[in-house]
């Protein structure tokens, strides 16, 4: 029987493949937009809304900063100690539209030797970690085909 896919933070993503996205929140007063999802009140100074609609943000961006981890995180970051630890690139992007900094792991495979500043990424489906015969979803980012460092 194959693992049951939960999302590490339901409501933040969905989809798959070329239909995948990052889910924020978008205020019908002043449009301002989260990531994560605001679902209570807008926090823009001078808005006072509180009407928060369901948006999905740009696929695409452009690196903002990135870094590697190359450690094991602490709880609750799922991790099994049995298990050889594997660091990971980490990469803050600016979103194509919404102009906002989003944080997440580069795809596997991907390291900062891949990255430059300001190249184009986009986001996938990606696996935080498998655990209890469950896969945790996340998203992760990758160079857009033809991007160079």
């Amino acid at each position: 029987m194959s693992p049951t896919r939960v999302p590490v933070v339901d409501g933040w993503f969905s989809g798959e493949g070329g239909e995948f996205r990052l889910l924020g929140t978008c205020c019908r007063g002043c449009g301002a937009v989260y990531f994560p999802r605001e679902d209570a009140f807008c926090r823009a100074p001078g808005c006072a809304g509180a009407e928060l609609e369901e948006v999905p943000l740009s696929r695409r961006g452009r690196v903002w900063s990135f870094t590697d981890g190359r450690y094991r995180p602490p709880a609750p970051y799922p991790s099994d100690p049995e298990r050889a630890w594997q660091p990971y690139t980490l990469i803050a992007v600016e979103l194509a539209a919404e102009r906002m900094v989003v944080l997440g792991q580069g795809a596997p495979g991907v390291t900062v030797a891949d990255l430059a500043v300001g190249m184009e990424v986009e986001v996938v489906p990606g696996v935080l970690a498998e655990e209890g015969g469950r896969t945790l979803t996340t998203w992760h980012w990758r160079p857009v085909p033809g991007e160079a460092s």
